[in-house]
């Protein structure tokens, strides 16, 4: 397990990550749903994830779902690089009901985001603008690219557990270990 924290005057964090751990996963953001989402993510990547964020959330849910993506993400990309010996890219779509998402990943060293749920309005308190706003700290501070598309779908829930679970998973596929290939790109460094 890796541990950083994050103090600001608007969040303090402290996350633990275990890259190649078994899904476990003891997460308190503050924001019920994006609990929700996290353990998803943990128990779908099979990555170890220990998340507590105090936040402003008196204020609203941004800056502590926000400030939490960079903290993960920074932590995965502490985990990933100097990458060798991984498959990389990976690529599932995962259904929920009328759901389906699709992510796509190149764990390259080299941040990029597309982002293309069709999603408006709040799912119970949660702003469904904030998952754009995860989805790009987390990338961002990762250093992968990544395609979140949805598919089909219209039940806002079932969109967005999809597109956590579908990272999820990529994730674990891309993260898993292949001797033959050693450094994963012809460049020899990632």
């Amino acid at each position: 397990m890796t541990t950083k924290t994050r103090k600001t005057k608007e969040t303090n964090i402290s996350v633990s990550l275990n890259l190649y751990g078994t899904g476990k996963s003891n997460i308190d953001t503050g924001v019920g749903f994006l609990n929700h989402m996290l353990e998803s993510f943990s128990k779908h990547s099979l990555i170890d994830l220990d998340v507590k964020c105090i936040g402003d959330i008196h204020i609203d849910d941004h800056h502590s779902v926000e400030d939490v993506g960079i903290v993960i993400g920074s932590l995965l990309c502490e985990s990933l690089y100097p990458a060798k010996s991984i498959e990389r890219f990976a690529n599932t779509a995962i259904v929920m009901d009328e759901a389906c998402v699709e992510c796509d990943i190149d764990l390259s060293n080299r941040p990029f985001l597309v982002y293309d749920l069709n999603l408006s309005g709040k799912v119970g308190e949660f702003d469904t603008e904030l998952v754009e706003e995860f989805f790009r700290a987390f990338v961002l501070n990762a250093s992968i690219s990544v395609h979140i598309v949805q598919k089909r779908g219209k039940n806002k829930h079932h969109i967005i557990e999809a597109a956590f679970k579908s990272i999820g998973v990529a994730i674990r596929r891309a993260t898993t270990k292949n001797d033959k290939i050693a450094i994963p790109s012809t460049k020899e460094v990632l």
